[in-house]
């Protein structure tokens, strides 16, 4: 008998405890079992016009976490952001009683039964909920009437960029909300908080831009075809890093430049190689050039980075226009020693005529040592170039009948080389291109 009677309170106290389990992870949804319409009185209300319908504007506040900012193109002028957006309002008509005065949270299948605000955002290309795995909705109701509508939702809008300093540039973005059938009469729209209203993720970077600021703005927006609304700014400033266009195209340009100054330094006489250097220079420019303006949108302003580019363009182009004078005017004073040569080659007139090349090196004596023709005639020590062609007509008469035929036949003629402007060249084209940039990255930077 004892046996038995511990067996019946063992028994007792496991179902008593059973039972306690049991209370404790009642499944509430038995209790309303489907009638969710019936909690919130759903089916007693016309849910297709706003609450207080024909009374005052509905205020509806909201506030805004970004979770990312995905994207932003120079080319389309727009961005990409990622962000949950939430809805504060109060609809009396969802009012329901609580013993513990607990809020109810639902998903996004009850939304298509109630009436939300008709946020949308202005000047957006594209926008979509996100589904994975559901629809990433969620409706909170509480007792009183007050509901929180939020969602995730990505989109990419409109912003207005002005390349006029690009790449040294900074752009101020701005996604703009707005209901799109209510006006201020009906619908209040306010951020809920103010500037507290938006909050960003810590981990929110760009690799091309850095992110300076988000701050919020409101004001009404006017449709002269429906009225005033209000609406809603995120404001967001970038600042472009810089690093990046030095060394993809700043610095290319500018050894290029610097490379192009090689041909002064050429002689002048290596034609091939003075040609094929500007050639090349030209066509790498060219090549710099395109590349940037085919990331870049067709803009019909000047942007900072086409000035640094086109000058530098010019200074190539300048190194081979310089080439190019030199050449010709070096086959013209060749064309004119050669002239010269023949004329005092023949006879002329002038009995003993003869023509002797002297290079840089010649002596003193040896220019002496030239029969008829006094020191006053030679050429200074000092004034000798490089190298000298002297023409030297001879003959028996006197000293007078010989000057006046120099004078006439130009008895001596020097003709120098035109290195001369290659040698100015060295010197003002690196001084200009560098103080072109001082200017350039004193006024952009």
């Amino acid at each position: 008998p004892q046996s038995l009677g511990r067996r019946l309170q063992g028994c007792c106290s496991c179902s008593s405890e059973i039972s306690h389990i049991s209370k404790k992870n009642e499944d509430l949804t038995k209790a309303w079992k489907g009638k969710t319409e019936q909690l919130l009185k759903i089916d007693e209300h016309d849910f297709t016009m706003r609450p207080a319908f024909g009374g005052p504007a509905i205020p509806v506040g909201v506030d805004v976490q970004v979770e990312s900012l995905d994207s932003i193109s120079e080319v389309d002028m727009d961005f990409t952001m990622t962000l949950y957006l939430r809805h504060y309002w109060k609809d009396e008509r969802l009012s329901f009683s609580s013993t513990n005065n607990k809020s109810r949270t639902f998903d996004g299948r009850l939304v298509k039964k109630i009436w939300v605000p008709d946020v949308f955002f202005v000047h957006s290309k594209r926008s979509f909920i996100h589904d994975t795995t559901t629809d990433n909705i969620m409706l909170r109701v509480f007792p009183d009437g007050h509901v929180l509508y939020s969602m995730r939702v990505t989109v990419t809008a409109m912003c207005n960029m002005d390349f006029s300093r690009f790449p040294l540039d900074s752009q101020t973005c701005s996604l703009e909300l707005e209901s799109y059938a209510y006006t201020d009469e009906d619908l209040m729209l306010y951020w809920k908080n103010g500037n507290e209203s938006l909050k960003t993720d810590e981990k929110i970077s760009l690799s091309q831009f850095l992110i300076q600021k988000f701050h919020t703005t409101s004001r009404l927006a006017f449709y002269s075809s429906t009225g005033w609304y209000n609406r809603l700014y995120i404001n967001f400033t970038l600042r472009r890093h810089i690093f990046f266009f030095l060394l993809q195209t700043y610095f290319p340009a500018t050894l290029m430049v610097m490379l192009s100054w090689v041909s002064f330094w050429i002689d002048r006489r290596a034609v091939p190689a003075r040609v094929s250097l500007g050639i090349t220079t030209v066509l790498t420019m060219s090549t710099i050039i395109t590349g940037v303006n085919a990331s870049m949108p067709r803009v019909s302003y000047i942007k900072a980075v086409d000035i640094y580019l086109w000058v530098s363009f010019v200074f190539v182009f300048l190194s081979v226009l310089e080439y190019a004078a030199v050449n010709y005017l070096t086959t013209v004073q060749e064309r004119k020693e050669r002239k010269l040569r023949e004329r005092f080659s023949c006879s002329c007139g002038i009995p003993h005529s003869k023509t002797m090349m002297l290079d840089g090196n010649y002596s003193e004596s040896d220019a002496n040592s030239l029969a008829g023709y006094t020191r006053n005639q030679m050429v200074p020590e000092e004034e000798k170039p490089e190298k000298v062609v002297v023409h030297l007509a001879m003959s028996n008469e006197s000293n007078s009948s010989r000057k006046r035929g120099l004078r006439g036949y130009v008895g001596l003629r020097i003709i120098q080389n035109t290195h001369a402007i290659d040698k100015y060249s060295r010197l003002i084209f690196p001084g200009t291109y560098i103080v072109f940039n001082l200017i350039y990255w004193s006024v952009f930077s």
